[in-house]
C-alpha cells in the first residue's frame, strides 16, 4: 500500500518538475535535452565527448548531433584534448556559460520555493533521503 502511494507521489513530483523545467527551458530557445547537456558541462567545466555521452546516458553518435547543434547556436565549442590526441573536449562558450548560470539560478529558486514550507530539519531529512535513494540508482 505505501509503495503504491509513494509511486504515485514520485510520478506526480516528476511531472511537476518536468512541467516547470519545460517552461523554463522553452524561454531559452533550447530543447530540454540541449539544456541538460549544457547543464552537465556547466557543472563539470570541460568534458570529453565520451564522458559527456556516458553522463547523459546516450550514444556518442547522438551526442555528436546534439553538440553540432549547440555549436551552431554558439553555446559550446569543441577543443582538442591536451594530452589525448584522440579525444575532444566540449567547452561552454560565454553564451553557454550565461545560459547555464541563468538556468542554475532558476533551479536554486525552484528549490527554495519547494523548501519554503519546510523547517531546516525537514530540509536536511529530505536531502539525506534523496542521497540515500540516489546512491541506490
Amino acid at each position: 500500500m505505501m509503495i503504491s502511494k509513494l509511486s504515485r507521489q514520485l510520478i506526480e513530483f516528476y511531472d511537476k518538475i518536468s512541467s516547470w523545467e519545460d517552461s523554463v527551458v522553452k524561454e531559452s530557445g533550447l530543447s530540454p535535452a540541449q539544456m541538460h547537456t549544457i547543464e552537465v558541462i556547466g557543472h563539470r567545466d570541460n568534458m570529453r565527448m565520451k564522458e559527456l555521452a556516458e553522463r547523459l546516458a546516450i550514444t556518442t553518435g547522438t551526442l555528436t548531433v546534439s553538440v553540432d547543434k549547440l555549436e551552431q547556436k554558439g553555446f559550446v565549442v569543441r577543443k582538442p584534448h591536451a594530452s589525448d590526441r584522440r579525444s575532444w573536449l566540449v567547452v561552454l562558450t560565454e553564451k553557454g556559460k550565461d545560459v547555464f548560470e541563468q538556468h542554475h539560478k532558476f533551479h536554486d529558486e525552484f528549490t527554495a520555493e519547494i523548501a519554503a514550507e519546510l523547517s531546516n530539519d525537514e530540509v536536511e531529512m529530505v536531502s539525506a533521503l534523496l542521497d540515500k535513494i540516489i546512491g541506490r540508482m
